[in-house]
């Protein structure tokens, strides 16, 4: 993919991270920590119910963290089985014996279409992914 398309979709990816983390994540942080906290101030508990009592309170986070993981994942996916598509008719241009220069236009524009369309998508993939967040722990 050409650099500055990588560079685009890069930038919207972390600006989308930074959002959901800043938003999201850094409070159920936050509620993680209180409530591992409040496990360890019940002297009564055993060392196994305060630990239990931890990995309760550590799992909204984990299960928010894997989701935003998962989602990413997938839009890494399919941008790059988009990417690999526009490869493959420039490769099949070159094959049918059309000019490089012509293959090269013809691979910039079909990358730019895959990166244009997939950045349009990370307004709602971001509003799913606040909309599962907020669900989660509850």
């Amino acid at each position: 993919m050409a650099e500055l398309q990588q560079l685009r979709v890069q930038e919207a990816v972390d600006s989308m991270v930074k959002s959901l983390e800043r938003e999201n994540i850094r409070k159920m942080q936050g509620l993680m920590f209180r409530c591992s906290a409040a496990c360890c101030e019940e002297s009564q508990a055993s060392m196994q119910q305060v630990h239990q009592c931890i990995e309760h309170c550590h799992a909204p986070l984990a299960q928010a963290q894997a989701l935003v993981t998962s989602e990413l994942e997938k839009f890494q996916d399919r941008l790059a089985r988009c990417t690999m598509y526009c490869n493959d008719k420039a490769k099949d241009s070159i094959d049918a014996g059309s000019k490089e220069l012509h293959v090269k236009r013809q691979l910039e524009t079909c990358v730019t279409k895959c990166v244009d369309d997939h950045m349009n998508l990370i307004p709602t993939m971001t509003r799913k992914m606040k909309e599962s967040l907020s669900s989660i722990g509850k």
